[in-house]
């Protein structure tokens, strides 16, 4: 029973993945904003309460 689930614990990982979806988005409509969208979102999900 081993669970092999990957753990992103750098929230530059998920800053990384949000970008190249903004990338990926902006490469099909030509607006630029989708990269800062995708920054955003990726910051969004990293984004952790601090444990008291």
């Amino acid at each position: 029973m081993n669970n092999n689930k990957k753990n992103f614990n750098n929230s530059g990982t998920m800053i990384g993945v949000g970008t190249a979806i903004g990338a990926a988005v902006f490469a099909a409509t030509g607006e630029a904003t989708w990269i800062a969208v995708g920054v955003a979102i990726g910051a969004a999900l990293s984004w952790n309460k601090p444990k008291k």
